[in-house]
């Protein structure tokens, strides 16, 4: 017996688990992954309004189709056409719209369509804090589990601010980026700011003509000197000559408040008959009703939009709900000469979200028009993969022909924009094909979200015949089941921690365990301490005898 015994403990000693195993060349698989838990994986598209994508007639309005994954709302578009006050109340009421957000009025030039246009916007605040809980309020996530706080314009709503009353997600009225105005060139447009923000704002309308004071002799600059504050409201008053892709911003401590989110794309559109243009563009991205000059020359048209957020300043929203402790802490603590930029978006998300609502959807032998504007603090150099694109205007001024360069990068800095044509004629120059070409910001940072990539602002320029039914790029299985996990972007999984690789490039130190060896040392220590209490007992019966 004690022979027994001593051999099972020998066993048991040369397979106990040691505290650290040696690796052998190739290193042992990853063990730690949530990738396959339901909790931190998201569907790569939620599908949530198949019917959106359609081309359609709304009250007269004709929207055209829309493949991607997240379309806008078409009724959205038709008020935006039309405005409130010229749509059905039927159309209305399927949208966040008030009904004085939009209103359209007076044919002054008798081409058609209306010329004095009202405009009432609003901020609304994204992913700050709430004074009922520990918990974040109106979220909006710009990516897996990513929730900045954000201060964006909206048109003026009704209703709720979340999606319903057992959601805390915005409606999806308000969200990032603030919406792109179109107005048409020569429209009498008044845009009233209803500040229902607890900070004081203004809106700048940075290379739009404007004069510097209303009819009245008030403010028309939209400057510091002259905040809107909480619960004021104030109009400006524009009638802008000159057409091309301008910017707007809040210019109360404006590289706090244009760095939270309040800024936005402003386009004036060229005058022509019965031209009623798409006044927002909520989101950015694919403009479901061009204009008619943009029809004459395009075949479609977008909106790219590039912001970025330092986590730093977005945070300050979210440890406070004193108007003076984060007016204290943004504009006294908070150092915009010590700031970071940790996260990059294009259209208000950041990668893969980009896929959902950034991509440009292409044919052979097109001709799109690009409005690209740059709201980051950093430069922008836009690459278009398998594509070279032609500028046609800086800053909203058209360039001669001879002046328009045809590039594959292009450098646009803070406040900037261009428009570009991208023709896809597979011709070697302008297309070299149809594919699922990326287009990004080639400042290496500009592809990350808080240093993980990929990330940012890639997106895809995607010919149709490559997306599945519900706007996703096809032949990118592996890529969106990594990427559509809260996990990855928090920094729990390995880059390359699934697939035959895993082995050799997941976690370093996390290994499986060498099952063998445990259930061996387990049953031998098990019988040698079963033995040794058996022996045990038993000598203590013989000693009662």
């Amino acid at each position: 017996m004690l022979f027994i015994i001593a051999a099972l403990v020998a066993v048991a000693v040369y397979f106990a688990p040691a505290m650290l195993q040696k690796a052998d060349i190739t290193p042992p698989e990853t063990v730690y992954n949530r990738s396959g838990e339901t909790v931190a994986v998201e569907k790569p598209c939620s599908n949530e309004h198949p019917e959106w994508r359609q081309a359609q007639v709304i009250d007269g309005v004709k929207i055209n189709e829309a493949p991607s994954c997240e379309p806008d709302n078409p009724y959205d578009i038709a008020v935006a056409i039309k405005g409130a006050n010229n749509v059905s109340m039927q159309t209305l009421m399927q949208t966040h719209l008030a009904q004085d957000a939009l209103t359209m009025t007076d044919d002054l030039d008798g081409d058609g369509d209306p010329d004095v246009i009202r405009i009432k916007l609003e901020v609304a605040e994204l992913n700050g804090a709430s004074p009922d809980g520990d918990f974040l309020i109106n979220t909006y996530d710009i990516a897996p589990g990513i929730q900045p706080g954000l201060w964006v314009f909206t048109p003026k709503s009704s209703g709720m601010a979340l999606k319903n009353f057992n959601s805390l997600v915005a409606n999806p009225l308000l969200r990032a980026p603030s919406p792109v105005i179109r107005v048409e060139q020569g429209d009498k447009v008044y845009i009233t700011l209803e500040n229902t923000h607890y900070l004081p704002h203004t809106i700048h309308l940075h290379g739009v003509d404007h004069s510097w004071v209303t009819a009245a002799g008030d403010d028309n600059d939209g400057m510091e000197e002259h905040p809107v504050f909480p619960g004021k409201s104030h109009t400006y008053e524009i009638q802008p000559r000159h057409a091309g892709t301008m910017f707007y911003h809040c210019h109360v401590q404006t590289a706090q408040h244009y760095m939270m989110g309040l800024n936005g794309m402003f386009i004036v559109e060229e005058n022509q008959p019965n031209n009623w243009v798409q006044t927002f563009n909520i989101g950015a991205g694919q403009v479901r009703h061009p204009s008619v000059a943009v029809q004459k020359s395009y075949s479609q048209e977008y909106d790219l939009y590039y912001q970025s957020v330092d986590k730093k300043l977005a945070k300050i929203i979210q440890n406070a709900n004193d108007p003076r402790l984060i007016a204290h802490r943004m504009s006294r603590e908070y150092n915009m000469t010590e700031s970071f930029e940790n996260y990059f978006m294009l259209n208000g998300h950041s990668f893969p979200y980009t896929l959902r609502d950034a991509v440009i959807v292409a044919n052979d032998n097109e001709d799109i028009k690009l409005h690209v504007a740059n709201a980051q603090r950093s430069l922008v150099a836009l690459h278009i993969h398998g594509h070279k694109a032609t500028i046609t205007a800086y800053d909203g001024v058209e360039q001669p022909v001879g002046s328009q360069i045809t590039r594959d990068v292009f450098d646009i800095a803070p406040a900037q924009r261009l428009d570009l044509r991208l023709r896809t004629q597979n011709n070697g120059l302008d297309s070299y094909g149809p594919g699922l070409w990326m287009f990004h910001d080639h400042v290496p940072t500009g592809t990350t979200t808080d240093g993980m990539e990929p990330g940012g602002n890639m997106a895809i320029l995607a010919y149709k015949p490559l997306l599945d039914e519900q706007g996703m790029p096809k032949m990118h299985d592996a890529l969106l089941d990594q990427v559509f996990n809260k996990d990855y972007y928090a920094k729990k999984q390995a880059v390359w921690g699934e697939g035959d690789f895993a082995p050799l490039l997941g976690e370093a130190g996390l290994i499986a365990p060498d099952y063998v060896r445990i259930v061996v040392f387990g049953l031998a220590a098990g019988l040698a301490i079963g033995l040794i209490v058996l022996v045990a007992l038993v000598y203590k019966r013989k000693q009662k005898l």
